[in-house]
């Protein structure tokens, strides 16, 4: 079409056409390719998906669909605009399901909408993009946000001609999937072929808005286009909820996983193309999942045992293998292992590869009947790998304590450790150090992995230690008196230094203090399995005994002056401590002067106010003392 006519074209469409306002929810997906057909002509393809039970009206305004094709730089430059209309009849999208292999089968119906035109695109340096837009999504789809107002881009490159002259574009293989089943594994195969026998590789990739409330059906516009913007946790490359996680396959374009959310999600895959090591040009669809409670009568599966893609298991241990069956609504069941004539009908079956290598298995279930399903997995078998290793060092608290990964491999290398130290604290590294806090019983554990695949896991339990080096409590005491040490915590005790001790190297030295004065001790204690410490006891030497009581408290819990208590210097025993209200009653009692009264009375807080107290010790010679006075409660 002459560039002159397409700009009347145009302008007819944008200032004197029909405005199209209709809803468009009912389109769930679509996609453009192209084929080249010699002499500068491509012929192009736009395939749009509609819900056959969405509304009417704007099911007519589909048709005609509107085409811009851009080039130059950035493809700023649009090189023409056409008005297509629709391939008749439409194509009815198959579910691919019997109804009644389903129990509750899903009222659902899809079209396949075509659109197609051939145009002369001259030679360049710049390329072309192809562009078709249509807003607005359905307004339940739950991965995007506000999307009963984002529309919708579908688009696909022509690379230029010096880089792919005459380039064809991929082509998916198969129909979008209509019927999703919830917490049904999901093998679905969205490859494309390529007639120019081009690489293909394939990812989750970015939705793109197009179009808005106002102008459901746009003139479509050029790159860069606006990415819709993904509801939390979902996103570009995490477009369905799903366990085990939905992913696609980057070399086969197989879409896995097992889908365990109701509900519509925007999904996205991109084809690229590849020739010569480099990317020549990408084809996506943009399409709507929709998950159901389809409730399968019969589902074939073997459940996901390993951490890769479509992997039952990496079996490390030798060449027999276990398969688990998860398939429900079954009454035979026909196992292939992937290796000619290897086949079993048994449930669970275990078979012995003849060799290592990576295996396809395949079960059907209740092959031969009108409600069969089947379901494929990987099984990789590398025998031998075992993890293992050795803790060498003092098990003492504080001290470094030396693993050395002993993990065997017949396939080499081994390229993972994770190690867990059951403190908290765990590393990757093959060899590490560490060192425990405090003494008690650790479950250690490593888990090694090699270049295959394979995993396994080691444990030793460690027993560090419970070692307390305790010199004894500081203590003050009246000259000419003599104090009995009693350290505990090993079997070696050296004190530093020995003065007034009569032995420094005994756990129970006695101290004699004939004069006052400031003593302070270190004892260095060695358990019988050779862990060390140190503790230090301090010992103040007064000339007199004495006591001490504060005249006021403030028991409000801000750890200041919370507790009354006594302090009793010099005496050999202290007998009671008392408190009484202004009614006499005992408020508090203890023979224990650390203990002190924290300003309660029968489990209430006492009132405010001045209280009288009582004490009680026995001086060096023997004899009881008595002393009284009165404290003040403030708070």
């Amino acid at each position: 079409m002459p560039r002159g006519l397409m700009k009347i074209l145009m302008l007819c469409l944008l200032v004197s056409g029909p405005a199209i306002t209709a809803s468009a929810s009912h389109i769930v997906g679509g996609e453009v390719s192209y084929k080249c057909l010699g002499n500068n002509q491509y012929q192009v393809t736009v395939n749009i998906y509609e819900d056959c039970k969405g509304d009417p009206t704007a099911i007519e305004q589909d048709d005609p669909g509107y085409i811009s094709i851009y080039d130059g730089t950035g493809f700023a430059h649009m090189y023409l605009f056409d008005s297509v209309r629709m391939q008749r009849p439409k194509v009815n999208v198959p579910a691919n399901f019997s109804n009644q292999c389903i129990k509750n089968y899903p009222d659902v119906c899809l079209w396949k909408v075509t659109f197609t035109r051939t145009y002369t695109l001259a030679p360049n340096n710049t390329g072309y993009i192809i562009v078709y837009q249509r807003c607005c999504r359905n307004f339940s789809v739950l991965n995007i946000v506000n999307p009963g107002s984002t529309g919708a881009t579908y688009y696909t490159n022509i690379p230029p001609t010096q880089t792919a002259a005459c380039n064809n574009s991929a082509v998916f293989r198969n129909y979008p999937p209509l019927i999703i089943c919830q917490n049904t594994p999901l093998i679905y195969d969205h490859s494309a072929t390529d007639a120019d026998g081009d690489s293909l590789s394939y990812e989750f990739c970015t939705a793109y808005d197009g179009g808005n409330p106002n102008n459901v059906k746009p003139v479509p516009d050029h790159p860069p286009f606006t990415p819709v913007r993904y509801v939390t946790p979902f996103s570009a490359t995490n477009p369905m909820a799903g366990f085990p996680q939905i992913k696609v396959d980057p070399v086969t374009g197989i879409i896995s996983g097992t889908p365990n959310i109701l509900g519509r999600y925007v999904v996205t895959v991109c084809c690229h193309e590849w020739r010569n090591g480099a990317m020549i040009n990408t084809v996506f669809r943009d399409f709507q999942f929709v998950v159901t409670n389809c409730s399968k009568a019969v589902v074939a599966n073997i459940p996901i045992l390993s951490n890769e893609p479509n992997t039952y298991l990496v079996w490390c241990k030798d060449l027999t293998v276990h398969f688990v069956n998860q398939s429900t609504g079954g009454f035979s069941y026909d196992w292939d292992f992937g290796v000619p004539g290897a086949t079993s009908n048994d449930y669970e079956p275990t078979y012995t590869y003849p060799d290592t290598g990576t295996y396809l298995v395949k079960l059907v279930v209740n092959k031969g009947s009108t409600c069969a399903d089947s379901i494929t997995r990987l099984v990789k078998v590398y025998p031998n790998f075992k993890a293992d290793f050795q803790v060498s060092g003092l098990h003492c608290p504080g001290s470094t304590l030396n693993f050395t990964d002993l993990s065997s491999s017949t396939y080499k290398p081994i390229n993972s450790w994770s190690w867990n130290f059951d403190d908290g604290q765990g590393t990757s590294d093959q060899n590490p150090t560490h060192a425990y806090a405090v003494g008690g019983e650790y479950y250690v554990t490593l888990i090694a992995k090699n270049i295959k695949g394979c995993t396994d896991t080691a444990s030793q339990r460690i027993s560090i230690e419970k070692f307390r080096p305790f010199g004894g409590d500081d203590t003050i005491i009246v000259a000419g008196e003599i104090i009995n040490f009693n350290a505990s915590g090993g079997l070696e005790y050296t004190w530093t230094p020995a003065t007034n001790l009569n032995f420094g190297n005994i756990a129970n030295p006695t101290g004699n203090y004939p004069d006052t004065g400031h003593f302070n001790y270190n004892v260095h204690i060695k358990s019988e399995t050779g862990c060390e410490g140190d503790d230090s006891v301090k010992v103040w030497v007064v000339s007199q005994p004495s006591y001490f009581v504060p005249n006021a408290f403030t028991p409000n819990g801000d750890g200041l002056n919370d507790l009354l208590r006594p302090i009793a210097i010099g005496y050999s025993a202290n007998n009671y401590f008392k408190v009484f209200n202004r009614f006499g009653e005992v408020v508090f009692y203890s023979k224990d002067f650390k203990e002190g009264w924290n300003g309660t009375y029968k489990g209430q807080l006492a009132d405010i106010g001045t209280y009288f107290w009582e004490l009680s010790v026995t001086n060096r010679f023997g004899k009881k003392e008595f002393y009284k006075g009165d404290v003040t409660l403030i708070r």
